[in-house]
């Protein structure tokens, strides 16, 4: 049985203020059933490295996108620029843990229906995005030049990758994975998460087990809650 995403965990040097932000401002929608969870720990300033995640939220109309804007610059967000062109639909915001988002243009066919959290866009190869898609059961929804797209069966957020280049990994990632196992118990997770390409890189404090992906992405496996 594949294993659940829970949530991707965020480190910050404020995580109460990120949670608050991100609560604030994904409060704007009604939150749908399959919407993964963030969560943000304490760590280092998001502004260090690459942001090897960033978020996609959509909007219905070009009012939407701006009050979308405005209302994440109210809340501490700032206007970043990656290089954008002008013609390009999408504005992009930083969080005030420093981590990049976008507010994508109305009429994107492809986050269509997926909410106002569309999309968790990731740094990839195309290898990661087929073990992901095996390692949480989620039918991939997108596999083209390299770039793969995976939802859950329930509908909502996506997870993509967006194939080569692929900046390189920073070690220990500032952004992971958060998985419980859903039948098996957690050793019987890891096993399988080994086998379908996953390293074991050792256990935490906590219990928790650490493994990163075949791109080296770290990620946890929690033990199942009784």
């Amino acid at each position: 049985m594949p294993a659940l995403l829970t949530a991707v965990t965020y480190e910050a040097q404020d995580p109460d203020r990120a949670a608050r932000f991100w609560a604030a401002l994904l409060g704007l929608r009604p939150a749908d059933d399959a919407r993964v969870a963030l969560r943000f720990v304490p760590g280092r300033g998001g502004a260090l490295g690459h942001n090897r995640i960033h978020l996609h939220l959509t909007s219905s109309d070009l009012d939407d996108q701006q009050r979308t804007v405005a209302r994440a610059i109210e809340l501490g967000a700032h206007h970043l620029d990656v290089g954008q062109r002008p013609e390009e639909g999408h504005i992009v915001l930083a969080d005030p843990a420093g981590y990049e988002f976008d507010v994508i243009e109305p009429g994107n066919s492809y986050l269509a229906g997926t909410g106002f959290l569309g999309e968790y866009a990731c740094d990839g190869t195309r290898e990661v995005g087929l073990f992901w898609s095996e390692a949480l059961g989620w039918p991939l929804v997108w596999d083209s030049d390299e770039e793969t797209a995976i939802q859950s069966p329930r509908g909502g957020t996506k997870v993509a990758w967006g194939g080569p280049p692929v900046a390189p990994n920073e070690r220990p990632n500032r952004q992971r994975f958060e998985l419980v196992p859903v039948e098996a118990d957690q050793q019987a997770e890891v096993d399988r998460l080994i086998a379908l390409g996953a390293t074991r890189l050792g256990p935490g404090d906590d219990g928790t087990v650490h493994l990163a992906d075949p791109d080296g992405n770290e990620f946890s496996v929690r033990a199942a809650t009784p």
